[in-house]
């Protein structure tokens, strides 16, 4: 063999198995045992530094066919508590649950609630609580922040990234996940579902989310997409995800459990959780049926129960593992 080809051939195996080694040693590998535990990641892009607590709960006769639930805490970041709440339907459907955690220390409200879209956020000004009421006062005129376009610092990249390491310490066979998130969870699944829609999640459930950011292209972030890179081609993409709008029948105008953020454009979505959703949901589908294309989002509003999320994600189970 010519000697200049085996060198390069030589130079080429080399390089080959180094970044083989590479890969292996910056691969997160975790265990995961039976029952309830928990193991931590580092952080994305622009988190490198930090970390995320995953909490699980593995059922007994888990299966590498068995299906995989990712749930989001609400404001309260309380993973444990969430993952808590779906141990029943677990061993029950044998699905593994993993409930990310992310420290508020860590993770503001404009890394967390609105994804990281957006940064410098200064709610010093122009943020006001309104006595005996859940209701946060904002001023839109006044509160300040600028757009993040740098993708890859968004929260929703973490998911799949979650879905796979989990996936290989079970061993699962799944290519999908399905997901759950209430409240604040609920504010960033839709988000999820509308902005990152090439993820590997299947069913995604967004329940009682507080505010939301609608399909519209006119309109920017939080309350809409301008600037944000998102276009038709890809809102059609977005509502061909299976999105659920799981929203309590009592997240009324009555309910006084969790923060809601009343602003002037927040509250031309309605004035209360259930108001809202239901428009969100119905400004979308008129998007859908503007652009020509499949709108495959659902909303399923769940009687006799309102801001909980333990009562919201036995219905979630239901509608998941029983009725599809």
């Amino acid at each position: 063999m010519n000697t200049k080809l085996l060198t390069f051939i030589t130079i080429v195996c080399i390089a080959f198995i180094n970044h083989s080694f590479a890969q292996k040693d910056t691969a997160e590998t975790i265990t995961i045992n039976e029952g309830s535990g928990f193991f931590n990641i580092k952080g994305g892009t622009g988190h490198e530094t930090d970390t995320i607590t995953v909490y699980y709960y593995k059922p007994k006769n888990l299966t590498s066919k068995s299906k995989i639930l990712m749930v989001i805490p609400g404001a309260g970041r309380n993973g444990d508590s969430y993952r808590d709440s779906w141990i029943e339907a677990s061993e029950k459907h044998n699905v593994l649950i993993l409930a990310p955690a992310y420290a508020e220390k860590n993770y503001s409200y404009a890394n967390y609630h609105l994804g990281g879209l957006i940064k410098d956020l200064d709610m010093s000004k122009g943020v006001t609580f309104k006595k005996n009421s859940n209701q946060v006062i904002v001023d839109e005129d006044i509160v300040k922040f600028i757009p993040n376009s740098d993708s890859s610092q968004w929260i929703f990249h973490d998911f799949d990234r979650i879905f796979m390491i989990a996936k290989s310490a079970v061993k699962s066979k799944q290519h999908k996940y399905d997901m759950f998130g209430h409240s604040a969870g609920g504010q960033i699944l839709h988000r999820f579902a509308l902005i990152y829609p090439n993820s590997k999640a299947n069913w995604i459930l967004a329940s009682n989310a507080g505010s939301y950011t609608l399909p519209d292209t006119r309109t920017a972030y939080p309350f809409g997409v301008k600037s944000t890179g998102i276009n038709n081609k890809s809102l059609k993409k977005s509502f061909k995800k299976d999105l659920v709008l799981f929203l309590g029948e009592l997240d009324n105008a009555n309910e006084k459990g969790g923060k809601l953020l009343r602003s002037k454009t927040a509250d031309k979505q309605g004035t209360h959780r259930l108001e809202r959703g239901t428009y969100f949901y119905k400004q979308s589908k008129a998007t859908a049926e503007m652009l020509e294309t499949t709108y495959n989002w659902k909303l399923e509003i769940i009687p006799g129960v309102g801001h909980n999320q333990r009562k919201m994600a036995k219905a979630a189970a239901v509608y998941l593992y029983e009725n599809h």
